[in-house]
């Protein structure tokens, strides 16, 4: 019952004491994109080159987190948005400690981005769209769920059956397409490292 709950988030640590003894300032990186477009690839390389460059991090993977937290979710359009509403309270768990904390998952709609940035805040959520088109994807089909999802072995697969909307006013657009990834990657870091580094 909520009347019996008694949050203690006043008497708790800070943020910023979190902040100040990992000497960096704390983010959460949401990577949004079709399947296939990179995004689990270049989250994988920004969490390694920042760990090398002494940043603590955590990379929450949409696969998986439907392997744990959200195991018991399908693809219906409520399972999809309490998907991103347990990813992005998670997220907030992890930026609150003072990490640096980075999402891969699909995001298919501005409906379910909204929900994710009004949870973890507007200041601290940074929004970078892996932008490669349907056709690229599916050639690189890299789990072979386009195969799938064109063979009607999969339903609501997005992109296909099941919407997707290109992210309107990201903080940053990447297209895998377009460039390789050692570039996609660099662009990446060079926009976040002003971010998360400590105030002088």
């Amino acid at each position: 019952m909520a009347e019996n709950i008694y949050p203690i988030f006043d008497q708790t640590l800070t943020r910023q004491d979190k902040e100040t003894l990992l000497k960096q300032r704390a983010i959460v990186v949401w990577m949004a994109g079709l399947s296939g477009s990179g995004k689990s690839t270049l989250a994988k390389g920004l969490e390694r080159e920042l760990h090398a460059q002494g940043f603590l991090t955590e990379l929450l993977d949409g696969d998986n987190l439907r392997s744990g937290i959200n195991n018991n979710l399908g693809f219906s359009e409520a399972d999809r948005l309490e998907n991103i509403r347990r990813s992005a309270e998670t997220a907030k768990l992890f930026l609150q400690a003072g990490m640096v904390t980075i999402c891969s998952l699909i995001s298919p709609t501005e409906e379910v981005r909204q929900i994710a940035r009004n949870i973890i805040g507007e200041a601290d959520f940074f929004e970078v769209y892996v932008n490669a088109p349907f056709e690229v994807c599916a050639q690189r089909d890299v789990k072979g769920l386009y195969k799938k999802a064109l063979n009607g072995e999969i339903k609501n697969f997005t992109g296909l059956d099941a919407p997707f909307e290109a992210p309107a006013n990201p903080d940053l657009e990447i297209r895998t397409d377009q460039e390789d990834y050692s570039t996609s990657l660099h662009k990446l870091i060079n926009t976040l490292l002003p971010r998360i580094k400590p105030n002088n």
